[in-house]
């Protein structure tokens, strides 16, 4: 691996949540393409990227400084999905999956925060 982002547990479990955003975004409704889908989209590829782009900073504070905005672009995420959930673009089941997912994540993240 060329990168040491590419290591992280947290980044390669939010690589892969991203892509399931992704295509559960496509299924939203079409009027929701630059509203809704589109913020999910963005909120869980930031929690990526903020990792990614951290982990290859010059401090460990400016690195924890990263996983903060992951975090928060997480939360993000997870109120993206209430809203999907409320207008029933998504399954009760969908929800309780990814929200899950998401909380661990964050749990994670702000562990490896923590440690450094």
């Amino acid at each position: 691996m060329a990168f040491k982002f590419e290591e992280l547990k947290v980044w390669q479990i939010s690589l892969n949540l991203s892509n399931e955003i992704d295509v559960i975004a496509k299924n939203f409704p079409r009027i929701e393409l630059f509203s809704l889908s589109n913020q999910i989209k963005k909120a869980a590829d930031s929690v990526n990227l903020n990792i990614a782009e951290g982990c290859m900073g010059q401090s460990k504070a400016e690195f924890k400084r990263f996983l903060t905005y992951s975090v928060r672009s997480g939360l993000e995420v997870v109120s993206c999905l209430f809203m999907a959930s409320s207008r029933n673009y998504i399954t009760e089941l969908e929800f309780k999956r990814l929200y899950s997912e998401y909380e661990q994540l964050c749990k994670m993240i702000s562990k490896l925060k923590t440690s450094l």
